[in-house]
């Protein structure tokens, strides 16, 4: 929360765009919120920009929390997500869409969560990413294990993910979905995603501290004015956004004027 607080102060980010689908089904309320953020039915490039762009604020959870996939909450009217930066991308892709069904669906449940209010995000999230009718349109049919593995790259999901919603819009028999289950569990597919794409990592970070760099702000200086160590704060922020900003440096300055207003193209 320091961390978002002092990036507020000193940056204009993206106001939150995050409609309230309680009462909405998972698959309507994801497909209302494409149609509202003018998705449309084509994959979502990169998970992270998205919801930044519509002013989701994203973090990575820190080394004491990798046991948890991944978490969200609002605080007031402003989303919050963290992200697990150690599992494989397209799973990651996943928890992000997941957390977005959270805020969606459930945004006045708190921490409180149930197996039902689960189930709903994983639904939301698998809609997000694999709209129904790009599904049935190319997908594979009566798909090989290595069919799954090239298809799932146009969504950007893991082979898991794209098996079951491929089932769950019977384009799978149950006997079709369990031999894949079965292949996927003895390659190791279940835990080592095969041929995963690159990590996504922030934008809106990225630009935060490469302005800050241009500033002259270091490190440690950010860190002094946020009263924490540089490790965690490299934690919070993808580590890779940390790139390039060492040494010393004058401490950050006052609020960047309009033309530094940050921008999602």
């Amino acid at each position: 929360m320091e961390i978002a607080g002092w990036i507020e102060t000193n940056f204009v980010l993206p106001e939150p765009d995050v409609p309230d689908y309680r009462g909405y089904s998972p698959e309507a309320a994801a497909a209302a919120l494409r149609r509202y953020w003018g998705v449309g039915e084509q994959p979502i490039g990169n998970s992270i920009h998205l919801l930044e762009a519509r002013g989701v604020r994203v973090f990575s959870l820190v080394e004491y929390c990798r046991e948890l996939d991944a978490y969200s909450f609002w605080r007031g009217n402003v989303p919050f997500v963290f992200l697990n930066t150690m599992k494989a991308s397209e799973r990651s892709r996943f928890d992000a869409m997941h957390e977005l069904g959270h805020l969606a669906l459930h945004r006045h449940h708190g921490i409180t969560r149930s197996r039902e209010t689960e189930q709903e995000a994983d639904t939301f999230a698998s809609c997000m990413l694999m709209p129904e009718f790009d599904v049935i349109g190319r997908a594979p049919r009566t798909p090989t294990l290595r069919q799954v593995i090239v298809a799932k790259k146009y969504w950007n999901v893991s082979a898991a993910a794209l098996a079951y919603r491929m089932h769950s819009l019977k384009l799978l028999t149950d006997w079709q979905y369990r031999t894949l289950c079965v292949q996927l569990a003895q390659h190791g597919y279940r835990t080592n995603e095969p041929e995963s794409s690159p990590r996504e990592t922030s934008q809106v970070l990225k630009k935060v501290f490469a302005m800050s760099r241009e500033d002259g702000v270091s490190r440690s200086a950010l860190a002094a004015a946020l009263h924490i160590n540089v490790k965690d704060l490299e934690s919070l922020v993808f580590g890779l956004v940390m790139t390039g900003i060492g040494g010393g440096g004058a401490a950050p300055r006052a609020a960047h004027s309009s033309s530094d207003h940050l921008r999602l193209l």
